[in-house]
């Protein structure tokens, strides 16, 4: 067993189809889409979309008890100009400002949006951190 691995992302979601617009606007690419869930692959691992009632009424939860944005989703990028893309990108398909892009205290440059359920994302450039031709962290 690998225990430092995360395989599924999901996402408690107010409106499936809202969301899956919001993400698709974005490029993210379904990889399998029914009524109540809709997934994506994440080269290795994958992000799910997934109605915040069944999600609450799956983990025996009130709805209420859910929340949004004690986490970070986050997407490194290998140049700033990269970020504010996606910023802008994000602004475009439906997401909330949080924190405009800005060089940060440690050297890098990052900003914060929300998505359209309140799920906080991050976009940033680690100037310590390689990023493969895929994306990947190295």
């Amino acid at each position: 067993m690998t225990p430092n691995r995360v395989t599924l992302i999901t996402l408690g979601v107010a409106d499936l189809a809202r969301s899956r617009a919001y993400y698709e606007a974005l490029g993210w690419i379904p990889e399998q889409v029914m009524d109540t869930v809709a997934f994506y692959d994440m080269g290795g691992a994958k992000f799910g979309l997934f109605p915040q009632t069944l999600l609450a009424k799956e983990q025996g939860r009130d709805i209420k008890d859910l929340g949004v944005g004690a986490m970070t989703l986050a997407q490194n990028f290998p140049t700033s100009e990269d970020v504010d893309a996606a910023y802008d990108a994000a602004l475009i398909a439906g997401a909330t400002s949080v924190t405009a892009p800005v060089g940060t205290e440690w050297g890098g440059y990052s900003c914060y949006v929300a998505d359209p359920d309140g799920h906080i994302w991050e976009f940033a450039m680690n100037p310590f951190w390689t990023l493969d031709e895929n994306g990947k962290l190295g």
